[in-house]
């Protein structure tokens, strides 16, 4: 094992659970966000469908990281999986509830380039607050053991 991963594991082991919840959301947002554009942009998807089965891949990298890593959950797999995903589902309706309506008030505009439509913001802000929310709910409905 280098130096840099043992120093950067024994760091990571005495920060406290939003530090690592934030760096698994790194991880999960990258993954979801790109599939999200790869479906909405490459694909054409719906933006719903598109939020969803995004969403949907970085969940599962998310569930399996947050229970081992952030929280160290000993809680039964049966019953924070159901959990997870009932939190995930509030979370997801009601954050990208609130950024598809605000897609309503937004103009498109460019940005490097490339041209940025109202549902492009929306899934970004959208990210946002899943990510507020969604950390609340882990901490103290699923991984609570």
């Amino acid at each position: 094992m280098s130096t840099r991963t043992f120093l950067l594991e024994h760091y990571l082991k005495r920060t406290n659970t939003f530090i690592r919840f934030l760096l698994v959301g790194i991880g999960n947002t990258i993954v979801g966000l790109s599939m999200i554009f790869m479906l909405l942009d490459l694909a054409g998807l719906p933006y719903w469908t598109a939020t969803f089965l995004g969403n949907s891949m970085g969940a599962a990298v998310s569930y399996f990281l947050n229970r081992t890593f952030t929280f160290r959950s000993r809680a039964s797999l049966q019953s924070s999986a159901v959990r997870f995903i009932l939190i995930l589902f509030l979370c997801y309706i009601l954050s990208y509830s609130i950024s598809g309506m605000a897609a309503g008030y937004l103009q498109t505009f460019t940005f490097f380039g490339h041209n940025v439509s109202p549902e492009e913001m929306a899934v970004l802000l959208g990210a946002g607050i899943y990510t507020s929310t969604n950390y609340i709910g882990q901490k103290y409905l699923v991984f609570t053991k």
